[in-house]
């Protein structure tokens, strides 16, 4: 189960939302290339998972994966700031092969409509993103934006991005470490009195082990 402090909270979802709608409504090309230009430098293997759909189904499809990826980051990124860590490659497909084995397990999965076919654990960590992303999902289809075996293709790798940001922020399966090293102690000069309280100059002390 995902602490609650790395669960994305509602409040969260709904302003990333809020900031999405905004600027889709502004039509400010330059905002939107620079939320692309900043996937592409935070997070270029989520951009390339999520690119991939491109490959193998077509433009239309890959933005529409690219779009939903870029949500998820956003939600994530809100709520954790610079502590969102880069997700690597293989905490990418690692996801994706537990989002499949989750799914496989579920009775009568290609019965229900695309936007309940969650992995069930993934859900249960992210409440808060799977449901937004069901609902959007639901959305597109009802409103023809997507098919709704186009948005099978894109489902499963959005939630595999869900499931690799909530492995990597609960250490389950880390990232890439973004947020800057902060010293637990201050630095020691070379010349400064030893912390040990031997009265030697660092260099003459512990610092010689240091070194």
């Amino acid at each position: 189960m995902t602490k609650p402090d790395a669960v994305i909270p509602a409040d969260a979802v709904a302003a990333t939302i809020d900031a999405f709608t905004a600027l889709d409504q502004s039509g400010d090309r330059g905002a939107m290339n620079e939320l692309a230009r900043r996937l592409g430098k935070e997070q270029p293997a989520l951009l390339q998972f999520a690119a991939k759909v491109k490959v193998d189904h077509g433009d239309a499809l890959g933005e529409a994966a690219v779009f939903y990826g870029t949500l998820v980051w956003a939600m994530f990124e809100r709520h954790l700031g610079k502590k969102l860590p880069r997700l690597l490659p293989r905490n990418l497909t690692e996801a994706k092969t537990l989002v499949e084995e989750e799914r496989g397990k579920v009775e009568g999965l290609a019965e229900k409509p695309v936007h309940e076919r969650v992995a069930p654990a993934v859900a249960e960590r992210q409440p808060h993103v799977i449901a937004k992303l069901q609902e959007l999902l639901a959305e597109d289809v009802k409103e023809s934006a997507v098919t709704a075996e186009g948005a099978e293709v894109i489902y499963g790798p959005t939630q595999a991005i869900v499931e690799a940001f909530d492995a990597a922020i609960t250490l389950r399966r880390p990232g890439q470490n973004m947020a800057p090293i902060v010293r637990e102690e201050p630095k020691v000069g070379r010349n400064d009195p030893c912390p040990c309280g031997s009265g030697k100059k660092y260099k003459r002390c512990h610092g010689t082990a240091a070194a």
